[in-house]
């Protein structure tokens, strides 16, 4: 069964629209990417996928549930994982303070019965806490687990919000631009990790980059979208050659 069945999917905003007639399916343990210029629908069909936008038209199934009465905070609780652009952290908690955020959906005790402590909630704690630093060896990060965020480079705070989207324990993780801004050795660094995320960790993973570099080395197929409109579709080898991808890109008349 597929990790994500997209069809038809449209959005619009009054007479503009977002995304138009968008479709695809991701592979429970695929690497999809999508690609395409800015103001392509890359952000709004994130969004979508993450409820927080609803669909002018079209669905989204998730291993064959349809999503459509679900609302962001359903997501992670059904194993759905985000990171974004412009980051999520909170600034001044420790880094693994905000990676055990990531894990509030697992903590069963409840803010109540943990204040009260009762039997097995310690237990939970370092069930949880163990998971959270596992996440952030897994991205070299054992080091500064307790520092605030605030402190860390730019390249540092998104492994951190890399970590805390493992610490989650997804089955989909949405990585929205994972290495942008970042240097060519952060770049690298990055790659490497979702390459052992793939390896080590089993789930499907969509990417949005505009690094076609990264792209071009993880992605099992590449989705492109121009003006909210699917485009090409297929493999990195295939998508690199097609006339209107490169029209998109370099401004050609396909």
């Amino acid at each position: 069964m597929n990790a994500l069945e997209v069809r038809s999917l449209t959005l619009r905003f009054g007479a503009v629209a977002a995304l138009s007639d968008v479709s695809f399916e991701v592979g429970p343990a695929e690497l999809f990417a999508v690609i395409g210029p800015n103001g392509a629908g890359k952000t709004s069909l994130f969004n979508l996928l993450t409820r927080v936008y609803e669909p002018t038209a079209g669905s989204v199934a998730y291993f064959g549930d349809d999503m459509a009465r679900w609302r962001p905070h359903h997501l992670a609780g059904r194993g759905i994982a985000r990171t974004f652009q412009n980051l999520g952290l909170f600034p001044y908690m420790s880094v693994l303070d905000n990676v055990l955020v990531g894990r509030g959906h697992l903590m069963r005790q409840g803010v109540v019965r943990a204040g009260l402590r009762p039997p097995g909630t310690r237990a939970a704690e370092h069930r949880h806490a163990a998971a959270a630093r596992d996440a952030l060896d897994f991205v070299g990060l054992s080091k500064v687990a307790a520092m605030p965020v605030a402190v860390l480079p730019y390249g540092l705070r998104k492994r951190v919000e890399l970590a805390r989207a493992l610490a989650m324990e997804p089955k989909l993780l949405l990585l929205d631009e994972p290495v942008a801004g970042m240097s060519r050795a952060e770049r690298s660094e990055v790659v490497d990790l979702i390459t052992a995320i793939r390896k080590d960790r089993e789930m499907a993973i969509i990417l949005v980059e505009h690094d076609m570099g990264v792209v071009m080395s993880l992605a099992e197929r590449v989705l492109v979208l121009d003006f909210g409109k699917p485009i090409a579709l297929g493999t990195p080898a295939v998508v690199q050659r097609d006339p209107q991808v490169i029209a998109a890109y370099l401004g050609e008349v396909a």
